[in-house]
């Protein structure tokens, strides 16, 4: 009777492409994927499987080219230490410089015993320059959360988002894309389900799961999406634009003609060197039309939502460019900044924003770019909640502003107030990803975070027993305050507080 269960197990794995458990692995370190048996790290709570090849690596002539399957392996591949980072310069932030193209590679971290656990697939920041997925450690979201965590690397720079012609642009995202029907295939074999995905990122994270939303391509690849610091509505640049600037950056890098051939002679440091930024592009197959639009004209995935922001999020880029450097902003250069950014409106802004009513110039600053400006500005955010929500096609959208303003920062800079700067929530998803433990009361602000999050994972709703409720969100006085203390999480109006009114009049 064994005999035959193994055999009709094997014809159903064979048939719908599914990959088998290795034998005798509940909870334990060995899993088959359907690709081989990985061997993984088992604690007393999680077990961890780092550096799985999900693509084959697109080094050589597979560079500037559409992620390729991954090839089987025979035996045991060790998962018991993540691989290196896609290549990228050293950052301000303290990512350490890659020369390395064989990189795509994700990482598993499950709850020790659990079956058809919702699957939370995470997508770094790092502006689609820099950032790794094992840099984040999932163990508190799995563990408390009680889901599968899946934490991914993708092209970055000039490797993941060239456009030229002749050359697939948004490479990045269809390496992200890749990574998801990879966790469609193996999900179970963890003990994730499936049919329950949610897609969360932060920053260009957070920019990633708009691309996704808006993409044709990425149809069945998830059933909730979680935004974070990135404002849906805000423009990309077109196809159009993309390709003026790949063929600048191929000028720089030695390539006058922007012919592919000659690009993937050129080293990776050169490649580096030559990049000066950049991220998706709208137009093309991966994403048709801008996301705005696809939101207005419902041509978007009908999934739940959860989005929000930080209180302070433009601290963190006004202090690297100023304050980091030894130069911070004056009031001068306050009033200078804002006259070149906001041109017509500029004397409404100086008048609403006086420098004078604020701590320095360099939080004035931050303070007005906060509000609107960026894809991370509060203003926009709400732009992208009301369209989400809008009818007649709404989805459930659940929005939230992180408040603490003793989080651990992204970067310390002396003297510096960071406030709730930008990715200043993480370390309340991905403990001690700063180095800086977390207090007490941020403890459980995190647990909070944390049950929001899985919940919202497993139903669609971040509601639950024990927890502050969460309203969907109908209006900006419906947002979610998350902050600190017993009344730290609560409605509160983002649209007043911003001058929301004034901006997006």
């Amino acid at each position: 009777m064994g005999r035959l269960v193994g055999i009709l197990v094997a014809v159903v794995v064979a048939v719908l492409g599914m990959p088998a458990p290795a034998q005798g692995t509940g909870g334990g370190a060995l899993v088959r994927t359907d690709h081989g048996v990985v061997r993984g790290t088992v604690e007393e709570t999680v077990r961890v499987f780092q550096g799985i090849p999900y693509a084959a690596p697109p080094g050589d002539a597979l560079r500037w080219r559409a992620p390729q399957p991954a090839r089987p392996w025979r035996g045991t591949l060790d998962a018991t230490a993540p691989r290196e980072s896609c290549a990228q310069p050293a950052s301000a932030v303290g990512n350490p410089q890659s020369f390395n193209e064989d990189c795509l590679y994700l990482n598993v971290t499950a709850p020790r015993r659990g079956h058809r656990l919702p699957v939370m697939v995470w997508i770094h920041g790092g502006a689609y320059t820099n950032g790794n997925g094992a840099s984040y450690d999932a163990r508190k979201l799995a563990v408390e959360g009680d889901v599968l965590v899946v934490t991914i690397n993708y092209r970055l720079g000039a490797f993941g988002f060239l456009t030229l012609p002749g050359l697939s642009g948004n490479l990045g995202l269809a390496d992200q894309q890749a990574a998801l029907r990879w966790v469609r295939r193996n999900a179970a074999a963890f003990g994730g389900d499936p049919g329950r995905v949610t897609i969360f990122g932060e920053s260009a994270g957070g920019g990633s799961v708009c691309m996704h939303l808006a993409s044709p391509t990425a149809t069945g690849l998830f059933h909730r999406a979680i935004a974070q610091s990135y404002g849906c509505s805000w423009a990309i640049p077109t196809v159009a634009a993309a390709e003026q600037a790949g063929a600048a950056f191929a000028t720089r890098a030695g390539c006058p003609d922007a012919a592919a051939d000659c690009l993937r002679r050129v080293p990776v440091a050169d490649l580096l060197r030559a990049w000066t930024g950049g991220g998706p592009a709208a137009g093309g197959e991966i994403v048709p039309v801008q996301p705005a639009e696809a939101l207005r004209t419902d041509r978007f995935h009908h999934v739940p939502l959860l989005m929000g922001s930080t209180l302070d999020e433009m601290r963190l880029f006004v202090s690297l460019a100023n304050d980091a450097l030894g130069r911070p902003v004056t009031p001068e250069g306050y009033e200078q900044t804002v006259r070149t950014a906001y041109g017509a409106r500029a004397e409404e802004v100086l008048r609403r924003y006086p420098v004078a009513a604020y701590p320095t110039p360099s939080i004035a600053l931050s303070t007005v770019q906060t509000d609107f400006g960026t894809q991370r500005s509060t203003c926009e955010h709400l732009r992208t909640y009301r369209a989400a929500a809008a009818r007649p096609f709404a989805v459930a959208v659940y929005a939230y502003q992180f408040v603490d303003r003793t989080a651990p920062p992204l970067v310390d800079v002396p003297g510096f107030d960071e406030g709730a700067e930008h990715a200043s929530e993480l370390s309340f998803l991905f403990p001690n990803i700063f180095g800086r433990a977390l207090t007490p009361a941020q403890e459980t602000l995190s647990a909070a975070m944390v049950r929001y999050w899985a919940n919202f994972a497993r139903t669609g709703n971040p509601n639950g027993a024990r927890l502050p409720a969460w309203h969907r969100f109908r209006s900006a006085e419906r947002v979610q305050s998350l902050g600190l203390g017993p009344a730290g999480i609560h409605p509160a109006d983002i649209a007043g507080p911003s001058n929301c009114d004034f901006w997006l009049g």
